[in-house]
């Protein structure tokens, strides 16, 4: 049980509250619910069941797990899916501050409209743009994520991660039953949940709704973070693999419609005319979260308990997420000889430190959400590599040894076709972006283009390669290390004459 309230609150996070409801609304509604569903099946249960068994059976972190699955010479890849979730955490400890922010200034009653708005705007862009225009103010709160995050790792897993992800985890669901009960109550609601649900179908045949549909399902429920896989270290031997990689990632999308409807109904009902919901929409992430349901759930009634409520929840939900990224990183450097305590202060400032650019600027953010949330689907596909080269039968047959859900041959079919969906994936959606953007889609220097995605890749992709001897030989040996090295050595002694 355990392991499922820790996994499940790494999953759950802001991408169910603060990402899922505008990428569903942005692209098709119910066709992107069902492109979710697909990528769910497909993508993120049977990865999450990689990861799972990757960490239980490694016993060691992104990098050792690697090495010991796919051999020395591809301990790179562990390295790569280490840099992919750091790069997601350098900005999502800004993010958790935001949050943190909101519900402090909710719950003291500052989100009230308080004197008279600038022309040309509404009082929750007003209000978001003094915040994020005051560098103090973004650097204290990301300073405050990474300082209770840094408090919590630091305990441990039984003296902090366990407790605390806990209680976070049953306060965020209440809440959101709460808020998501509240919402559908409200006039007007329905059409915003007939916008959620009823599909586009034409959208199916956009590239960029399946890129996306994909990439949220990697970002929310962990697929491809390597996050299971650490937690996976610290889970008893006989853990039901199966069973438990699907309560995390069905809980996760479940919680994640619970949120889109609660943020859409919401929306639709409170909205004063079509326009606004229609802006609102368009406005990308910090728009929707930040600026428009500022706007609307202050003018709701019981908006004195309502708002503090919701910015609780998104709090909650970030910093569930942020603390599991954390302990990523500080897990694998206890791999090369820290101890906890010592690798959580590592990990404390170079999250601070690295976090500075995402609260200082809202593009550089956007830019590294965009880049390192489909990095995701990479390091997912480096993980179905990983199995492919350690046995994919022999793989299934260890995952069947402790699970009551006997997992058949369309575990083995999804993980052998993962490469071929992620080729046939970008593939596709790259054709699209030339298509549409001949002039920007090559330019490194642009937020959303393909070349910036390319450049950071490459070169973290370089860098690995670089350290990869160094990786493999100063990460600690694991249980299946020593295996390994036991069978070598009788087989030397065996062939000696």
């Amino acid at each position: 049980m355990a392991i499922i309230i820790a996994a499940v609150s790494m999953a759950v996070g802001t991408g169910n509250i603060w990402r899922f409801p505008r990428v569903a609304a942005e692209w098709g509604g119910g066709a992107f619910l069902i492109a979710v569903t697909v990528a769910l099946v497909i993508w993120a249960v049977p990865l999450l069941m990689c990861e799972f068994l990757m960490g239980s059976r490694s016993r060691l972190g992104n990098i050792g797990a690697f090495r010991d699955f796919m051999g020395r010479r591809n301990t790179w890849a562990g390295g790569f899916m280490v840099a992919v979730t750091l790069g997601i955490m350098f900005y999502y400890s800004v993010v958790a501050g935001w949050c943190i922010r909101y519900f402090v200034t909710a719950a003291t009653g500052g989100l009230a409209p308080d004197g008279e708005v600038v022309a040309g705007t509404t009082w929750g862009q007003q209000h978001w743009e003094a915040f994020v225009g005051n560098p103090a103010e973004t650097l204290t709160f990301h300073a405050v994520a990474v300082i209770f995050t840094t408090a919590v790792v630091y305990q441990g897993i039984k003296g902090g991660l366990e407790r605390v992800l806990k209680v976070f985890l049953i306060a965020l669901l209440i809440i959101l039953l709460l808020l998501a009960a509240r919402a559908v109550m409200l006039p007007g609601s329905a059409e915003g949940l007939r916008f959620l649900f009823v599909p586009e179908w034409s959208q199916l045949l956009n590239a960029r709704v399946w890129l996306e549909a994909f990439t949220q399902v990697a970002w929310s429920t962990g697929a491809g973070w390597g996050l299971l896989m650490v937690y996976a270290v610290y889970a008893r031997k006989n853990e039901d693999i199966a069973v438990n990689s699907g309560i995390i990632a069905f809980s996760d999308v479940l919680v994640g419609f619970f949120a889109a409807g609660l943020v859409l109904a919401t929306l639709f009902a409170v909205a004063p005319t079509p326009e606004f919901a229609d802006a609102a929409l368009q406005s990308g992430n910090v728009g929707l979260t930040f600026i428009y349901i500022v706007d609307l759930i202050t003018t709701m009634p019981g908006s004195w308990i309502v708002s503090p409520l919701f910015f609780l929840a998104l709090a909650l939900a970030g910093l569930s997420s942020f603390i599991a990224m954390f302990e990523l990183g500080t897990t694998n450097l206890m791999n090369f000889g820290f101890q906890r305590r010592n690798a959580a202060m590592v990990v404390g400032v170079a999250a601070f430190l690295f976090g500075i650019p995402s609260a200082l600027s809202i593009d550089f953010l956007d830019n590294q959400d965009w880049v390192w949330g489909v990095g995701l689907l990479i390091s997912g596909l480096l993980t179905a590599l990983a199995i492919l080269k350690y046995g994919v039968d022999r793989a299934r047959g260890e995952i069947n040894e402790t699970s009551d859900l006997h997992v058949g041959q369309w575990w083995t079919v999804c993980i052998r076709v993962i490469p071929v969906v992620f080729l046939v994936l970008f593939s596709w959606w790259i054709y699209q972006s030339v298509r549409d953007n001949p002039e920007t889609w090559w330019n490194p220097l642009e937020t959303f283009s393909t070349g910036t995605m390319a450049l950071q890749w490459g070169l973290v992709l370089v860098l690995m390669l670089a350290l990869n001897r160094f990786l493999a030989q100063r990460v600690e040996d694991g249980p299946m290390t020593r295996r390994q090295d036991d069978a070598n050595r009788q087989r030397d002694q065996h062939g000696r004459p």
